[in-house]
């Protein structure tokens, strides 16, 4: 199991990614552009349910690159994220909400599901 802290930040680095790649698609195919200030407005509550997710990955002791854990960071950054706007007056939709898990869930959970295979097949060309 991965452990280390430096590695959980990585993997959360990774997560982040994602969510700045959704945010950039968004406000492209939006025609909002992909400044820094609108990128910024937008990240932050997608930002903020990441950590959450994190936090709780962190706090059940578990490394984050588990199953589990991708739907534990999906369902935080979208659910936080959405909540977040609605309070902030930037809205939402039902079809957003479905995009959302739809993409982050198919990139974060599916990071995951790649590393795990990935190990599978290291495990079987090196079974001792």
């Amino acid at each position: 199991m991965l452990g280390s802290t430096l590695v959980r930040r990585l993997l959360a680095a990774i997560d982040l990614v994602i969510v700045l790649l959704f945010v950039a698609i968004g406000r492209s195919v939006h025609d909002h552009g992909v400044r820094v200030g609108g990128m910024i407005s937008t990240t932050w509550p997608f930002a903020l349910g990441l950590g959450a997710g994190w936090i709780l990955v962190v706090a059940s002791r578990r490394d984050g690159t588990g199953l589990r854990d991708g739907v534990v960071v999906t369902l935080s950054t979208v659910a936080v994220g959405m909540v977040l706007r609605v309070l902030s007056g930037q809205g939402t939709a039902a079809a957003f909400i479905a995009v959302a898990l739809g993409f982050l869930g198919a990139a974060m959970i599916g990071w995951r599901l790649a590393l795990a295979g990935l190990a599978r097949i290291r495990a079987a060309r090196d079974p001792g």
